[in-house]
């Protein structure tokens, strides 16, 4: 098996689809010449021509729109926004439009296409390049949402996502792009959407993290088990549709949860999934779920990032007020 980072993983997944279906094609600012901002598509123009990897302006509403009307017509586009703090303009094509045309059709027209979009914090970027609005996407109604946290994943979950009839929302945590690697298998390697990975088995409390906290969960449970904590770690992959009873299997067998996640705290997915908690395994907790989340505020510039972040030490210090309630 080759060993890749993020980066290669999906630059690899985009390259197989290019050469299985003739209908793939990749569309968005400087995915072509360039290979993208951050050399996610380098080298696929090259390979496939300025008909099939296209240069976009700088227009996001407009990328998104054209990648719709691209998937009516029966090509299966893949569109790239550079990060998701220039979401919100095309976040009026996402609601009112991809994300309704199969209902709105009656069934007559879906929309396969994929947006993919570099997210979160952690490498200290300017204003508008660090945003974790996962939840507002798991929101809306036709869409599915899905954060890889390993190459191998990122490889599969993608391809996936490519192949599906539906629109899908694939966000990539930038933070760990280049930070993670690991052993991907050769040939082809599909993961399904909708199923949790388990990282890390355990029985004193399930952690819930995804994308990059994924990584800073691990290491918490590192810390744990030398206190004789044994954490398990579940790793949604897709947040929308979440797999409910992988979490739910998961806290019954434990009777604590963390969850974990950059985003801002209030009406974040940690709160979906403690009330989900809440009407399904009550009496199997014995703590209540307690969340460790970014915080109610703008992403700080970059010299203040890492206080907002959570990192294991949050992790673990949330673990022990569980294991203690």
């Amino acid at each position: 098996m080759a060993v890749l980072n993020l980066v290669e993983a999906i630059n690899r997944a985009l390259r197989e689809e290019l050469e299985a279906d003739s209908s793939v094609l990749l569309l968005g600012e400087d995915v072509g010449k360039e290979g993208g901002v951050f050399r996610v598509t380098e080298g696929l123009q090259q390979a496939f021509g300025e008909e099939r990897v296209i240069d976009t302006p700088l227009a996001e509403s407009g990328i998104v729109g054209v990648a719709f009307g691209m998937a009516l017509l029966g090509l299966r586009p893949v569109a790239e926004l550079q990060f998701m703090g220039f979401l919100p303009p095309a976040l009026d094509q996402i609601i009112s439009h991809v994300g309704r045309i199969r209902n709105r059709s009656r069934g007559e027209y879906t929309a396969p296409l994929v947006i993919r979009m570099p997210y979160g914090g952690g490498i200290h970027a300017p204003e508008h390049h660090s945003e974790s609005n996962e939840a507002i996407l798991a929101h809306i109604p036709g869409i599915k949402v899905v954060i890889p946290s390993t190459p191998a994943d990122a490889l599969g979950l993608l391809k996936s996502a490519i192949r599906d009839p539906d629109p899908v929302l694939f966000l990539e945590p930038k933070r760990i792009y280049r930070a993670v690697k690991g052993e991907v298998p050769d040939g082809e390697h599909l993961v399904p959407l909708g199923r949790a990975r388990l990282v890390r088995p355990g029985r004193d409390v399930t952690l819930v993290a995804w994308g990059a906290m994924v990584r800073e969960a691990e290491k918490a449970a590192g810390e744990l088990a030398g206190e004789g904590v044994e954490a398990e770690i579940l790793d949604p992959r897709t947040v929308s549709p979440l797999d409910a009873e992988a979490i739910i299997t998961s806290v019954k067998k434990t009777g604590r949860c963390v969850v974990v996640h950059e985003a801002p705290r209030t009406c974040g997915l940690g709160a979906e999934i403690s009330a989900l908690l809440m009407e399904a395994a009550l009496l199997h907790l014995r703590a209540p779920v307690l969340r460790v989340t970014g915080f109610d505020t703008v992403m700080p510039l970059p010299k203040g990032e890492h206080f907002y972040l959570p990192d294991a030490g949050r992790i673990v210090g949330a673990v022990r007020q569980a294991m203690n309630f």
